[in-house]
């Protein structure tokens, strides 16, 4: 399989359609796809991660649907995993903050179908390490954290991320 990096600097280029998803939000995206609620056909979820594969090159697309089967795979393990691919800040600190907004994309494509989840009292709670994630143009959290907390309560869900993923996964099965 093509590694991480080149796919990074891929999609980082001039070369990669102008709306595709970076590396973080796109493995985000990707393990949300995995977890839905319904199968996702791979031609939908390709155009949202790419923004248009037409004129991307094949070993992205084949590296895309590689990382899907990963992660699928990881999900239907024995002992069950995600080993979601989170940005590191200079400082050491792990950012899962574009992880998670490509989770919620792919939970966009179908949202009406992840309404039991999220309203179910167990499966609900599932979701909250990766809705603290979500903040809104003014830098505020959505889930209405505190400025002063909001460092502390995104470390904490970051850690928590890998295991939610399969409790969503194994929700839905």
């Amino acid at each position: 399989m093509t590694n991480f990096a080149q796919l990074d600097q891929y999609l980082s280029s001039d070369e990669s359609p102008e709306d595709c998803m970076m590396l973080s939000d796109l493995d985000g995206f990707l393990t949300g796809v995995v977890c839905s609620p319904e199968i996702i056909p791979q031609a939908e979820w390709l155009e949202k991660a790419l923004g248009s594969s037409e004129r991307v090159p094949e070993w992205v697309t084949d590296t895309l649907v590689d990382r899907h089967a990963q992660i699928l795979l990881g999900l239907t393990s024995e002992a069950p995993f995600v080993e979601p691919v989170f940005w590191q800040a200079k400082e050491g600190h792990v950012i899962a903050m574009d992880w998670c907004e490509g989770f919620m994309d792919a939970v966009a494509l179908r949202p009406k179908k992840w309404l039991r989840l999220t309203e179910s009292g167990t499966g609900g709670r599932l979701i909250t390490p990766i809705m603290v994630h979500m903040i809104d143009q003014n830098g505020d959290s959505v889930l209405r954290i505190p400025q002063e907390d909001l460092d502390s309560a995104l470390a904490e869900a970051a850690d928590k991320i890998p295991g939610v993923a399969v409790g969503i996964y194994q929700f839905w099965q």
